[in-house]
């Protein structure tokens, strides 16, 4: 099992920054990905951020060039700066973690919100 705890959601002003930190406990098995995804008011839960074992990351097309997804491996945290927020960021951020890939079993964290005023 796998438990990830998430922090650094708020209100924030558009064209503001946060970030999210997400601490995950220790595994008997590698992680391979983790990453953010985020559920805004009345819409699907969407992919946001990944960063693979390897280092390398992906973003979503809505977020790149303003998000950026890092980790810290001594602490088993991954980290989200979010950069030039804009009120359609509002949303429940959600901290996931999986074995293989996101096409796979997913662990998630319960979520932290962040709003972005206009």
């Amino acid at each position: 099992q796998v438990q990830l705890v998430e922090s650094g959601g708020g209100l924030v002003q558009a064209g503001g920054s946060l970030r999210l930190s997400c601490t995950r406990t220790r595994t008997l098995f590698t992680i391979n990905v983790m990453g953010w995804y985020r559920q805004c008011p009345g819409k699907q839960r969407e992919l946001v951020a990944s960063i693979y074992s390897s280092g390398s990351t992906k973003y979503d097309n809505s977020v790149k060039g303003r998000f950026t997804v890092s980790r810290d491996n001594a602490k088993n945290t991954v980290y989200l700066q979010m950069n030039s927020l804009k009120p359609e960021d509002t949303a429940v951020y959600y901290c996931a973690a999986a074995k293989y890939d996101w096409g796979g079993m997913i662990y998630w964290g319960k979520g932290t919100s962040v709003t972005v005023s206009s």
